[in-house]
This record gives structure tokens, sequence and C-alpha cells, in this order.
């Protein structure tokens, strides 16, 4: 009985030694069928009671060694693949992006949509959104366009096929117009969202973009509240030594209008290609809320009067990083991107 029990430990010492793993599972299932409560070397342990008690030291000798070799041998297979990704060589996803993995930043465009809400937010606006899937009234006519403006046209809007009063949104004005219906002034809101024209696609043109858009409805609002805002946003966006001037414009929704400028931040006002030597450089439209807009949306206009402000996001980032090719804020190259790391 001793002499088999001491060859059984013999048989299972050079099992040990001969041992291999590939992987985590493959470890896992030899430490369990050698080193567990109901292992093979806890079974011994079991038996070695039934030894004869003059064969007790020289077969505890060779127990003692069998399993201090085998909890040596499981460490030691342990450690030859720990340090292996997933757990061994044969276990590593080939589809997986190579190491180093490079943590992401936010996008040119979400960095300066955020900072241009961020300004719009100290001065008590709040952000308003809805869908970019829109219709004709929300779109164009509780905004005052005219039936046969040319914004209607086919070479500017998309249509549905088979749904002409529908459409893909112009512009964020849209927002505004269902925010009016729906609640009564005060109303400070500020609409940042994707819009769509029917445009070709060239370095400084692209048939998706993105606007921001404010709205301020109360009493008493006059244009000197407008022109006050539209300073302190442009001192915060581009510098306290920014200055802005207004300029006499047309939109359907605003009476009076205006588009402004700002003084060209790569010269300094003096003149240079970018601004076109005039030291100016347009950045958005504005004016007062038309009052046939306030009374299609419900609102009474001779009691209420507002101010709206409209910009696209890519011609603010454009300005601020000198960007040229509008392209390339869709394209996704990573190498353009890295470039506003330091943004983030």
């Amino acid at each position: 009985m001793d002499t088999e029990m001491i060859e059984r430990i013999k048989t299972l010492l050079r099992e040990v030694e001969e041992l291999k793993v590939a992987n985590a599972d493959e470890w896992e299932a030899l430490r369990i069928r050698y080193l567990s409560r109901k292992g093979e070397i806890s079974q011994l342990m079991d038996d070695f009671r039934n030894v004869a008690a003059g064969q007790k030291r020289e077969v505890g000798q060779h127990l003692n060694q069998l399993k201090e070799k085998a909890q040596e041998k499981i460490n030691e297979l342990k450690n030859s693949f720990a340090d292996k990704p997933n757990g061994g060589e044969e276990a590593i996803d080939l589809t997986r992006t190579a190491y180093p993995v490079r943590l992401g930043t936010r996008h040119p465009l979400s960095v300066v949509r955020k900072e241009i809400c961020d300004i719009f937010g100290r001065l008590g606006f709040s952000i308003a959104e809805g869908p970019e899937i829109e219709d004709d009234w929300h779109v164009f006519s509780s905004l005052n366009f005219a039936d046969d403006h040319p914004a209607r046209d086919m070479q500017d809007t998309f249509f549905i096929d088979h749904h002409p009063d529908i459409i893909l949104r112009t512009h964020t004005s849209s927002v505004q117009t269902r925010v009016m219906e729906k609640q009564q002034p005060p109303i400070r809101i500020i609409c940042p969202g994707r819009v769509y024209r029917n445009e070709a696609i060239s370095y400084r043109a692209h048939c998706f973009f993105h606007q921001v858009e404010a709205l301020y409805v109360d009493k008493d609002v006059s244009f000197a509240d407008l022109k006050q805002a539209l300073l302190f946003f442009s001192k915060e966006l581009f510098g306290p030594d920014t200055q802005i001037r207004l300029r006499p414009s047309y939109f359907p929704f605003t009476e009076p209008s205006a588009e402004m400028d700002i003084s060209c931040k790569l010269c300094g006002g003096r003149g240079c290609p970018f601004c076109k030597h005039t030291g100016w450089v347009e950045i958005l439209g504005c004016g007062m809320v038309h009052p046939h807009v306030l009374d299609n949306c419900g609102i009474d206009s001779g009691l209420y009067s507002g101010y709206a402000v409209g910009m696209g996001i890519e011609r603010i980032t454009n300005l601020k990083y000198q960007v040229t090719d509008l392209r390339l804020f869709s394209e996704n190259d990573m190498r353009f991107l890295r470039q506003f790391e330091s943004a983030n």
C-alpha cells in the first residue's frame, strides 16, 4: 500500500514537471486538477491517513515534495503568460487597434460650439433644440418667407420625395418658431444644430454645416440691447481688443436687419488678404424680430419685441483657427483633428 502510494506520488511529480499552458483557461484547469480541495494532491493527503505508522515519515516527505513542486510549477506557468495581452499569444484579438491606443479629443466644431453656448449662457440664454427634418411652416412660412422666395427652390433646399411640405431644415430658426409657439415671453434661447442646403461641395461650402442662433423676446427689447450683446459676445470669443461694426442688410424674419463684422484677427484691422484688405471680417447676421414672425407664432407684436442672431459654427472656427478648407471638418482626417488637442 505504501509502495503503491509512493509510485502514485512519483507519477504525479513527473506529470507536474511536464505541465504546459497557453492561456488563463488552461492554467485554471490545471490548478483545479492538482491543487484544489478535490484535486489529486488533496486525494493523496486523504489517503495518507491509511499509511502505516512506520512509513509515514518517508511517504510524507515525498508528498510534501510533490505539493511544493506542484505549487511552484503552477506559479511558474501563471507568470509565463501574465504579461501577455489577453492571457496568451493565441488569445490576442488580431482585429483590435494596435497599442498604444491614443485617447480621442473633441472635434474643433464641438469645441467652438460649446464656447459660443457658454458665452450666451452667461447672458442668461438656455439651449433649445428641434428636429432636423422639418415642415415648410416652421422653416419658411412662419418666418415671413414669401411664397416665391429663392430659398424655397430645389437649388437651395432638400425636399423629401412625394412630400413637398417635408424638408431638411436650412437654418435653426425653425427651433425658434417652435419655442415661440409653445412659450410666451420672456424667451431667451440659443439654438445650435446641423442644417442642410443643396449646394456644391467645395473648400468654402458644403451640403451640411452647423449653426447657432440666439433669440431674445420680451417687453421693450431694443436694437441697443442687441448691439451690446454682440459686443460682449465678440470680445469674449475673439479677445478684448476685438471691435465690431454693423452693416444694414435684409432677412425676411428681422426688421431692421444687419450683418456684423469683427476687426480682422490676423492683421489687427490694418488689412490683409484674409480680410480682403478691409480690416473687417463678416461673422454673423442679426436684427430685430419681424412683427409678422411674432404674430405668426402667437405672440402679441404690439406688446413684445425681440432680437435674433444667427452664425455658422464653421465660419467662427475658421476665424479662430485659420482653417482654409471647410471640407476638413467632415473628413475625419486624424492628422487634421489632432492639431486641436490643445484646444480641448
